[in-house]
């Protein structure tokens, strides 16, 4: 343990304390890493502190470091170790250390990874790489030619069922246990794993073709003697890559040239993070500036970028040219990337490759998977296990009333084999086709067009859900957004005054041209009333004035104009220079906020109609344009929560410091005022978004200052983030407040009576958003999430333990109230009380957690699995979602606005919020309540015929003799009675519109008693009883003509399966009859061919069935006389339960 923590040299001038220095880090590593992590943290970065905590040994003091080396081992645990050495170490538990540490010294051999590093890499020479960099080939196939057969029967075999038919049929090679013919064992299960073997094959084969496809598609690539042209699986890190425009970036590369004269470009995103905005994308202005494409091999330049790593947001890099002098170097940041499976959106790009293959960002952010399972499934898997125990519990009783005698162990294996019908195979096959058909009623239903199940396996557990955890943006609301309110402070504009602003802004900028046009210098009134100290009142006029132009150009949209051919995002720059024409703009940006601000300054007369990297063009209501330079521009970020820019009017050369932001980030920031916190908290409860804007105008002299620092700042390796923004921030104080907005999300169409019918079917619902606690409250409330009635409990922000300790008992004195928590005090909760607070908040009617990060939405999930056992559902629309969706038992995507990487890695996908309800009150019911029918009756078939065996083999002296021989077996379990069984897939006990009516009815499927060791031990108790009537019935009745015991108790239990059928049944469907008939008619035709098979097996050998006897009255009256038998009480007992105690929906249909 010692040899492993890396101990680093303190450097101090007093030796004495290296020395207890020394003394104290070797003491802590020898005893298992104690407060030597924890006091010395910056210098001995000691990994996972708090984990070591736990082990601190509480004796410890001062005085013993100050001990002679000698004296260590007097200190008791170094004591113990010290004296279990040799032999007795090794008895004691040493040889248990051995072999664990040899198994962990092999895996680490076997799993080691390779240690990602920062690299430089030289413009368009793959060979000047120091290290082997992995192959950008897509990989999506699970297995390979060699593992896929291997693969699938492990995955068929680890479930008990199917590892007990391979042992059942692997006993048949044996001839001392051959029972029957062997492909009574091996057609069923050959047939299982053929399927089985079949899909995945053709699901593994379209994925070789996709990734194939993806491999060998062709990219330019730039060299020395020009361009060549190059398979995707081939490019290697340092390659110069051309691509064009509507083309997929091939691997993560720093962006050198364009096309585009502005020297950026735009990428579509959304197969990465989900966005579907469009992201502007700039150059290396040092390569962009060279005169020709080819002149990228003449300079000698190369990229510093820092190892690969997780975070699709950030990126730290520099960029060095050497041959220049002085030598040119420029910092990299995100918008010099261009990630792996992003679209080229315009113009031509060149880049050069930095991360290929594993490495890239996309392959980075993908996790497997993991291989949902039903609930239903595993409480079939215990039930199977159940059986087993029967099965050899019955095989032993018949081995002792044997007495023992002979080879006691071969006729105990030999009942094991005979009995075997007890656990039926034909079980798996069953329920997996009744999965294939609800997967097909729900996507055939007209109710909810375009629903998409991605997951066969597990439609059952949409009738088993307890927990729903929702997404807010694009999942409840539109993510459409409308501008809705201006406030000035002592002023405040809503939808129906925007007139009055569109006239201040006219008025203002008409007397603004005219006083130029008569000949004054350059505007001097409105610069006056600019840079006037905050002291002197402004008229309303002026700061609508300043306001909207703030808006105007506080953002990252772009202008993008359309051909006129029609072609989707083709941005004609040419064009923009001449014609700003309305009809073919729109904007791109990466939030919808942005873009409704923009065009709300544009219907109130402001308009931006042409943008690049270092200017920006607004265009007034009397048609002039008005230039602005870009000299900075502070993009969002979820830590600062606020964006800048700063902006130089080109007609009066003003420098301004424009910013926008959430009202937390910026109350600090501007002057002290007594309206926004009020007016933040107003609009917040009408459901809008706010964000707070403000300005600082600077001088030439102060800006230059702060140029020089801001650049210094980027070039830094360590710390960059840290040292830029302490430069920004010393520009952020003291700002001029201008306005406040409200844009408000509408909701999505009936979300109200959804969330209501889910409140009521007794599902409790979680909100998590990465949204603000504001505006999480107000559309919790406005989408009825929280009923009007009900209380709500805000989490105070919390840092500490303490604080934690009385937050959670305030809220332990709340009853029925809604709780809403933020992420920061969520996470701080949940690291001292996990087990408190999930306790207290599943017993809150409804849950919002705001402010969620990705990972902590996934977390959320996985503690109410935990903590509950209850089954969780979440639905989401995003790419931030995908974590949430696929640790949930049961993930719902929405194709929204944010793309579609939700609903493709969800189970099932929908295109409304409002189909979630009869999703699950109509297809999760009838999918649950018909697959526990199914199940349970396909076991009571293999019970009754097990039975039967017993009963003939305690009459013929417990030998172990099968009753039925070869394909009667086969023909029980398939084409007798397969169709009538399988018809139970059309039951429903309620009707649709019933469910959807009383929701409430869903509350009892998630106590999950169709499916229960009650209701199972009533079905064997009906197969005992069955089995019992038809073999005692056919050996007491047919005593004359005993040889055809066979053909008389077989017919007999062919009807009485056929009848059972009929008895389970609910509601009938003309398929349901026609099963019956069928199967009737196939068993009667095959009586001609099978006369063989109804022979006694070896106790009368050659006995064949007589046509003659068949056909005679007794035979038929004596067959139905068993049958009745068998059936009657069945009917009569559930006709009383009926009577005595209906069912609960029953009482609603009647």
């Amino acid at each position: 343990m010692a040899d492993q923590i890396p101990l680093y040299p303190v450097r101090s001038a007093v030796v004495a304390a290296v020395a207890a220095n020394r003394k104290r880090a070797a003491y802590y590593s020898a005893a298992g890493s104690g407060p030597g992590g924890e006091r010395h943290n910056s210098r001995y970065q000691l990994e996972d502190e708090s984990s070591h905590l736990d082990e601190m040994p509480l004796m410890m003091s001062e005085e013993g470091f100050e001990n002679d080396e000698s004296d260590y081992h007097t200190l008791p645990r170094a004591r113990v170790t010290y004296r279990r050495r040799g032999i007795e170490w090794l008895v004691c538990g040493g040889w248990k250390f051995l072999c664990t540490s040899c198994c962990d010294w092999l895996i680490n051999i076997c799993q080691r990874k390779k240690e990602l590093k920062a690299r430089t890499v030289w413009l368009g020479c793959p060979e000047k790489c120091e290290e082997k960099y992995p192959r950008n080939s897509i990989k999506n196939q699970k297995y390979n030619i060699f593992t896929f057969i291997p693969g699938v029967l492990y995955e068929q075999f680890k479930f008990f069922l199917n590892l007990y038919f391979l042992v059942v049929s692997c006993s048949q090679f044996v001839p001392a246990l051959k029972i029957g013919y062997l492909y009574t064992y091996w057609a069923p299960l050959g047939f299982v794993l053929a399927v089985t073997m079949i899909r995945e094959a053709v699901d593994e084969f379209r994925r070789f073709q996709r990734d194939k496809e993806m491999n060998s598609q062709l990219y330019s690539k730039l060299t020395i003697r020009g361009k060549v042209q190059v398979k995707s699986s081939d490019i290697q890190v340092g390659d110069l890559i051309i691509v064009e425009k509507n083309q997929r970036i091939p691997s993560d590369m720093v962006f050198l040239r364009t096309s585009e004269k502005t020297g950026s470009c735009f990428i579509r995103t959304d197969q990465l993070d989900g966005e579907t905005d469009w992201k502007l994308k700039v150059a290396v202005s040092c390569t962009q500036r060279l005169p020709a494409l080819g002149d990228l091999f003449s300079i000698s330049a190369y990229v510093y970028a820092q190892k690969p790593q997780l975070d699709i947001h950030c990126f730290e890099g520099t960029f060095t040219r050497e041959d220049s002098d002085p030598p040119i170097h420029e910092s990299l940041s995100i918008e010099n990337t261009l990630w792996a499976s992003t679209v080229v959106a315009s113009g031509t790009v060149i880049g050069v490759v930095i991360y290929t293959g594993k490495e890239t960002r996309s392959v980075m952010n993908t996790s497997n998977p993991k291989n949902k399972v039903g609930l239903l499934d595993l409480e079939l898997n215990q039930l199977t296990k159940a059986l087993f125990l029967a099965l050899v519990a019955l095989s032993v009783v018949m081995v002792t009333l044997q007495g023992f005698v002979g080879p006691w162990y071969r006729n105990l294996f030999r009942f094991l084999l005979l009995f075997s019908y007890i656990i039926p195979i034909s079980l798996r096959v069953n329920l997996d086709m009744g999965k294939a058909a609800y997967g097909w009623m729900i996507m055939r239903d007209e109710h909810i067009p375009g629903t998409v199940v991605r997951t066969s396996t597990i439609p059952e557990e949409l009738g088993r859900l307890v927990y729903l955890l929702t997404d807010k943006t694009g999942t409840l609301t539109q993510n459409e957004m409308i501008f809705k309110r201006l406030h000035l402070g002592t002023v405040s504009y809503g939808t129906d005054t925007m007139d009055e602003i569109q006239n201040h802004i006219i008025n203002s900028y008409s007397q603004m041209f005219s006083q130029t046009s008569g000949n004054i210098t350059s505007s001097t009134p409105s610069r006056k009333s600019q840079s006037s100290a905050p002291k002197v009142r402004k008229s309303v006029s002026s700061r609508i004035h300043e306001a909207v132009k703030a808006i105007a150009l506080c953002h990252n949209v772009t202008p993008v104009y359309e051909s006129r051919t029609g072609v989707t995002g083709e941005t004609e720059y040419a064009e923009v220079d001449q014609d700003f024409s309305d009809e073919n703009r729109t904007y791109q940006a990466s939030s919808p906020d942005e873009v409704a601000l923009v065009q709300w300054t544009e219907s109130v007369g402001l308009t931006l109609v042409n943008r690049d990297l270092t200017s920006m063009q607004l265009k007034t209501p009397g048609g002039q344009i008005l230039t602005y330079s870009i000299l900075q521009i502070f993009p969002f970020t979820s830590e600062s929560k606020r964006m800048g820019i700063i902006v130089r009017d080109e007609s009066t050369a003003e420098i301004t410091f424009y910013m926008k932001g959430a009202d937390v980030a910026m109350s600090s920031i501007v002057q002290y005022n007594d309206w926004l916190e009020e007016e933040c908290g107003n609009m917040a409860r009408e459901g809008l978004r706010t964000l707070v804007v403000a300005k600082k105008s600077l001088t030439e002299e102060q800006y230059q200052d702060f140029e020089n620092r801001y650049s210094q700042a980027k070039l830094s390796i360590h710390d960059r983030t840290l040292k830029v923004a302490a430069v920004v921030e010393s520009v952020e104080r003291e700002m001029e407040l201008l306005c406040l907005t409200g844009v408000e999300d509408q909701l999505q169409a009936d979300v109200r009576p959804s969330l209501e019918m889910l409140r009521n079917a007794g599902i409790k619902i979680w909100m998590l958003t990465g949204d603000k606690l504001e505006t999480a409250t107000c559309i919790a409330k406005s989408s009825h999430l929280v009923s009007r009635t009900q209380d709500i409990h805000i989490f105070r922000p919390v840092t500490n333990r303490g604080e934690a300790h009385l937050e959670l008992n305030a809220f332990r004195r709340k009853h029925d109230c809604a709780l809403v928590i933020a992420g920061d005090s969520l996470e701080v909760c949940l690291k001292y009380y996990e087990h408190e607070l999930v306790e207290l908040a599943c017993q809150c009617p409804a849950v919002v957690c705001c402010r969620c990060s990705p990972t902590q939405k996934a977390h959320i999930v996985k503690l109410l699995q935990q903590h509950t056992g209850k089954r969780t559902c979440a639905i989401g629309d995003g790419g931030n979602d995908v974590s949430m969706i696929q640790a949930a038992d049961c993930g719902i995507g929405i194709e929204g606005k944010e793309g579609k990487q939700a609903s493709l890695a969800a189970d099932f996908s929908i295109t409304q919020f409002k189909h979630i309800g009869r999703l699950l009150m109509v297809h999760g019911r009838n999918s649950y309540k018909r697959s526990a029918a199914l199940g349970q009756f396909v076991m009571h078939r293999g019970l009754i015929i097990s039975t039967m065996q017993a009963v003939f083999s305690s009459v013929f002296y417990f030998a172990s003799v099968p009753l039925y021989q070869g394909f009667l077996m086969v023909g029980y379990a398939t084409i007798y009675t397969m169709f009538p069984v399988f018809s139970l897939v059309l039951d429903q006990d309620v009707k649709p519109e019933m469910a959807l009516l009383y929701p409430e009815l869903y509350k009892d499927l998630t106590k999950g008693r169709s499916l229960s060791f009650k209701t199972f031990l009533i079905w064997v108790l009906i197969s005992i009883y069955q089995g019992g009537i038809l073999m005692c019935g056919a050996l007491v009745l047919f005593e004359s003509e005993f040889v055809h015991v066979v053909a008389i108790s077989f017919t007999a239990l062919i009807l009485t399966e056929l009848l059972m059928v009929a008895l389970t049944i609910r509601t009938w469907h003309w398929l349901m009859v026609v099963a019956e008939f069928l199967s009737l008619g196939c068993y009667v035709a095959s009586l001609a061919f099978l006369n063989e098979y109804f022979g006694i097996g070896r106790v009368s050998f050659g006995a064949f069935l007589d046509v003659a006897f068949i056909t005679t009255v007794t035979f038929l009256w004596k067959v139905s006389a068993i049958t009745v038998v068998s059936c009657l009480p069945l009917y009569i007992l559930k006709y009383l339960k009926r009577k005595l105690s209906p069912p609960s929906y029953s009482k609603l249909t009647s």
